[in-house]
């Protein structure tokens, strides 16, 4: 293991809570920020999250506030988890605490709508002077936190910052690979999101697995073609936060994502999907940031076309799956 850390985390849902817990058991001194008073009081007195993280004990150790400052304290890692679309004010609000040498990992995975700035650039905006890392990989909250073993990878341009995360979090079940690609990580991440949306719509029209197939392919397709375009490398997209990201994401029956699409398959509106649900569909926002980032850099995304037309336009599902089948033939890698 590695030599002990004060860490924080910053965002008490079932993902920052299941990262916390995963650097207690690692040895390491850790508070959780959540704003949910309900969720500090229940992390520190039964530990467990039963509101984001139901039926999964938290070790002991865990200490959780709803003061941010009191936080991130002294923390010489930073995890950030809360959701995209609330992530600059909430790291503006935590900037002020946070020591000058410390290091700020990205848990978050999105494009953010308003300036189509990756997670990891708007950390670095609201929190300047300090080393970001990209924290991303196919991984459910609720299996990290169950102990199932678990691969991910820590992504920054400073290789001791990835590496210092590497050692921090890595344990016999859960072990983190280093990169340099910021870009590439961080992209797979926030787009097959919008992928697993995509692939519930197919699964809640009763489609069969060849549509499934070819969805999950020719959307890495896009995702890489996006990627590459944006100064990613193709081969990241078919690592961990690429291929293996998408793959859980489109076909595991914990996906949120996927089961927002499921419910939009089965005939109802958006709003209906997203109803009664404590969790954010990141899929949803990011089928309008990733539509603008494709336009802004001239690259064709039909899948997330139309995704998004299904979720903002009102198109029935079908229809734009007939559209998508009609296109223009070409060849695969073109």
């Amino acid at each position: 293991m590695s030599r002990v850390l004060t860490c924080a985390v910053v965002g008490g849902g079932a993902w920052g809570t299941a990262i916390a817990d995963r650097l207690v058991r690692n040895g390491h001194a850790v508070t959780l920020w959540a704003r949910e008073e309900d969720v500090v009081e229940a992390v520190r007195t039964r530990h467990e999250n039963p509101r984001f993280l139901p039926g999964v004990p938290l070790a002991p150790g865990l200490g959780a506030t709803t003061m941010v400052g009191e936080a991130v304290r002294g923390a010489t890692v930073v995890v950030f988890a809360a959701p995209s679309h609330v992530l600059r004010p909430v790291v503006a609000a935590t900037a002020p605490h946070l020591d000058r040498s410390a290091v700020l990992a990205v848990a978050t995975k999105g494009i953010e709508r308003e300036s189509l700035a990756l997670m990891t650039d708007v950390v670095a905006a609201e929190a300047p002077g300090r080393p970001v890392v990209a924290f991303s990989g196919p991984s459910f909250a609720a299996e990290v936190a169950q102990g199932q073993p678990t691969a991910v990878v820590a992504a920054a341009m400073d290789p001791d910052a990835a590496r210092l995360v590497q050692g921090a979090m890595s344990a016999s079940p859960f072990r983190v690979y280093t990169s340099d690609d910021v870009v590439g990580v961080e992209l797979g991440g926030a787009l097959k999101n919008v992928m697993a949306v995509a692939t519930g719509i197919l699964e809640g029209l009763g489609l069969g697995y060849n549509p499934r197939a070819a969805l999950i392919t020719r959307g890495l397709a896009e995702m890489t073609r996006l990627g590459v375009a944006l100064g990613a490398r193709s081969e990241t997209f078919a690592g961990l936060a690429g291929l293996g990201d998408l793959v859980l994401t489109c076909t595991g029956a914990l996906s949120r994502n996927r089961a927002v699409g499921v419910a939009i398959g089965r005939g109802q509106s958006l709003d209906e999907a997203l109803a009664g649900k404590e969790s954010v569909a990141e899929g949803v926002l990011n089928a309008q940031s990733a539509r603008a980032l494709a336009e802004r850099a001239g690259v064709t995304m039909p899948i997330v076309e139309a995704t998004h037309r299904v979720l903002f336009g009102g198109q029935p599902p079908r229809e734009a799956i007939a559209e998508l089948m009609a296109r223009d033939l070409r060849a695969e890698r073109d």
